[in-house]
């Protein structure tokens, strides 16, 4: 193993969708924009994404795998979430930024989303399905096509 192992993401997930959630509440401050909807329709949301997030990490670690992109993967998981995503845990990290929308009452976070799921795509899930592919071959691309991206 090499310290190339890994798929060269450059900015993590988990600080992606921070500053865009930090920024969205930023916005909220500045330029109130908000939504009505209960906030325990919002909380649920967030619940939902750890529970989903937990799983997921609890299924990498099954696998024996890291959940860190920059380290080696050194199993393809088909189990648990990735049965029905190949990236759970950036789907439950989108969720429970919905979820924040709701319990903050702000559309700011869940617009900022957009641009979030772009970034993710090109930057992130991009990169790491190219690692993927290099590193597991069929067994990934037969994969990529029994399980969806996001959902």
């Amino acid at each position: 193993m090499t310290h190339t192992d890994h798929p060269q993401v450059k900015v993590p997930a988990p600080l992606i969708y921070f500053l865009a959630n930090a920024g969205g509440a930023l916005l909220e401050w500045a330029v109130p924009w908000s939504v009505r909807v209960p906030r325990w329709v919002g909380a649920a949301l967030i619940l939902l994404g750890i529970g989903f997030a937990l799983w997921a990490v609890k299924s990498l670690a099954q696998a024996h795998t890291h959940v860190d992109p920059a380290k080696p993967t050194t199993a393809l998981v088909d189990t648990g979430p990735y049965r029905i995503s190949r990236n759970p845990i950036y789907v439950a990290m989108t969720l429970s930024s919905v979820g924040m929308t709701l319990l903050l009452q702000t559309l700011w976070i869940g617009i900022l989303i957009i641009p979030v799921i772009w970034i993710m795509n090109r930057y992130v899930i991009l990169p790491e399905e190219q690692y993927l592919l290099v590193k597991f071959g069929a067994a990934y691309a037969a994969y990529c096509k029994r399980v969806r991206r996001w959902l």
